[in-house]
């Protein structure tokens, strides 16, 4: 049962244990080198919380508000194409999940089952992320069908005009559901995407509207002044551009412009409690979780991911008693400073006491 796991080691071991070589792959993997996914974890790693001591944390509140919803924890459930490859349930288990726990969930347009079919499995608020595959007449229907089904916002994914060059998939062969559904033509009107036709696609919305894969403070500020509502700093989990840089150090060149103008998430390697507090005191208001995810719905499904939110809850509440604030707004700058990294960075570092036939399964 789920509720007897109390560490994500527990999970991930599961995971690897249920999935075969080819959905390990697509979870842990990244493009080429994936030096870009070591980079994440490695910013991570070289940040070091500065504890204040003496202030009352009997009372330790971890909520927070995302565009006007209130959220358990700071933690959005990232879009992940494919799901079904983790769970049969696919998108529907996720936003079961966000709905069980108390957080939102963005869905990937090439996931399973339909938009339609996922935003009515459960009345919560949730976002829909969208890749273009199509046409202005196609995009405005999907567009139209987003906001017609309740979706709470749109997220435009700007990091993927090509797709990367995933060598861990290469070399099998295996290519995601989405992928096979879509084909790789279709991807030419994601890479003719300009910052007109993102324009044009927050009109048709009219809801708020997210930049997914904002990666310089050049395009955070463009996005400002053509009325983005909220900058997502991601580098698709180091999954699209290889050698870019880790998502904390993006985060800190981002927020700086940002300037509490619109509302900051990030994704990119977080995996603990102490990396959410990092991750809002370098000045995101939320994170999101993609790999998290993956393997919590890959070791059971909705229960699972439920019980996963739980274990980074607990270490996100623990971790705020032992560095001195009582809620997330207390968070700034002066809690975190650079440090040296202990250990090798790579997808699973975070997780030390993995067996080896985990670690070396990629």
């Amino acid at each position: 049962m789920p509720a007897t796991y109390q560490t994500m080691h527990e999970i991930i071991i599961e995971a690897r244990r249920r999935c075969d070589q080819h959905t390990w792959n697509y979870i842990a993997g990244a493009a080429e080198t994936e030096t870009t996914l070591h980079r994440n974890r490695h910013c991570l790693d070289r940040l070091a919380l500065r504890p204040r001591v003496l202030r009352d944390v009997r009372s330790i509140d971890t909520s927070t508000t995302f565009l006007g919803h209130k959220l358990r924890i700071p933690c959005l459930l990232a879009p992940i194409g494919s799901l079904e490859t983790l769970t049969p349930a696919g998108g529907v288990a996720v936003a079961e999940a966000a709905a069980e726990f108390g957080t939102m969930n963005l869905v990937s347009t090439v996931t399973q089952p339909t938009l339609e079919e996922i935003a009515a499995a459960v009345d919560h608020p949730k976002i829909f992320q969208i890749y273009i595959r199509g046409d202005e007449a196609w995009t405005d229907e999907l567009i139209d069908r987003a906001r017609n089904a309740g979706y709470a916002a749109l997220a435009l994914t700007v990091d993927s005009a090509y797709y990367g060059r995933r060598e861990r998939q290469l070399i099998t062969g295996w290519l995601p559901p989405s992928i096979r559904r879509y084909g790789t033509d279709l991807r030419i009107h994601q890479a003719g995407l300009t910052w007109e036709s993102m324009d044009r696609m927050r009109e048709r919305g009219g809801l708020p509207f997210i930049l997914k894969g904002i990666q310089t403070a050049e395009d955070a500020e463009l996005a400002l002044e053509r009325g983005v509502d909220v900058i997502y700093v991601s580098n698709h989990g180091g999954r699209q551009l290889d050698h870019g840089d880790g998502a904390m150090e993006t985060l800190k060149e981002v927020a700086g412009t940002v300037g509490g103008r619109a509302p900051v998430v990030v994704d990119g390697g977080i995996m603990r409690g102490t990396d959410v507090l990092k991750a809002l005191a370098l000045g995101a208001d939320v994170v999101a979780l993609g790999r998290f995810q993956a393997w919590a719905l890959a070791a059971g499904g909705r229960e699972m991911l439920v019980r996963a939110l739980e274990i980074i809850e607990g270490e996100i509440r623990n971790a705020m008693g032992l560095i001195g604030v009582s809620s997330l707004g207390e968070l700034d700058g002066s809690f975190v400073k650079e440090a040296t990294a202990a250990t090798q960075a790579h997808e699973l570092s975070a997780f030390p006491f993995l067996p080896d036939h985990v670690r070396r399964s990629g």
